[in-house]
């Protein structure tokens, strides 16, 4: 199930749909099919369209401090943010840009926002190592966090099973935790951790656009513009699918 839930937004994406186009267009021997591939594509990679959609998908949060939260239950720390690298046949792990919610995550359980920190154990079938939450409370209780202030989910492999795993955890009806992933997927997260009956106060980091001075080489295409857009294009997909599944 969790290939299906990857690969139906690889399918959607604006890169399938320009290489579909592309190839229907040679196979037909049409060059209006094929060019409105290519006008896609130079469309998708300009940084002005990928930033555009950036803004779109953390409009509704802004970075906060994490004195100025209120408190809660716990802390949930969703999974996401490491990468697993080999090393003479041995694993070590690397953070990715989305560390930030880890580092948050400290902070919040520093400034007493909540007594636990809830770490999730992000781990797809086709990883290797250990559960993400795994590494990431080794990492919390070098930062100063008491490791019997830290639960560990489940193994899970994304948000919904995330939000079961952590509800099941606490064993409440009652539960507010402050919830910490990126800007861009907190909308979708929240959501999700709503329909499981868990009330939600959303801590935003990770965000993708920052403030800068419009430029000609936000007109100008290049492929990490293409990357946002297809990453922001996944991102509304999941969006969409949640909101019809309810």
């Amino acid at each position: 199930m969790i290939y299906l839930h990857k690969v139906l937004p690889l399918i959607a994406s604006p890169l399938f749909l320009i290489i579909f186009l592309i190839i229907l267009g040679a196979i037909l021997k049409s060059k209006k099919i094929s060019f409105l591939g290519v006008v896609i594509l130079i469309l998708c990679s300009l940084p002005i369209i990928s930033t555009k959609l950036i803004s779109y998908l953390e409009k509704d949060y802004v970075l906060q401090d994490a004195s100025n939260i209120d408190k809660a239950d716990a802390i949930v720390v969703l999974s996401g943010m490491l990468k697993t690298i080999k090393v003479d046949d041995k694993l070590k792990y690397e953070f990715k840009s989305e560390v930030d919610r880890i580092l948050s995550g400290i902070d919040l359980f520093k400034n007493n926002k909540a007594p636990l920190l809830i770490l999730t154990k992000g781990k797809y079938p086709w990883s290797v190592g250990i559960p993400e939450g795994e590494y990431l409370k080794d990492f919390a209780v070098k930062f100063g966090v008491p490791k019997e202030n830290i639960l560990l989910t489940e193994n899970i492999q994304n948000t919904e099973q995330e939000a079961k795993a952590v509800k099941r955890l606490l064993s409440t009806n009652e539960i507010k935790v402050i919830l910490v992933t990126s800007a861009s997927h907190m909308q979708r997260a929240k959501k999700i951790f709503e329909t499981s009956d868990i009330k939600i106060i959303p801590f935003a980091v990770d965000f993708m656009n920052s403030h800068s001075k419009l430029t000609i080489m936000d007109f100008i295409p290049s492929a990490g513009s293409l990357g946002v857009t297809s990453f922001a294009a996944r991102e509304l997909i999941g969006r969409l699918y949640y909101n019809l599944k309810g």
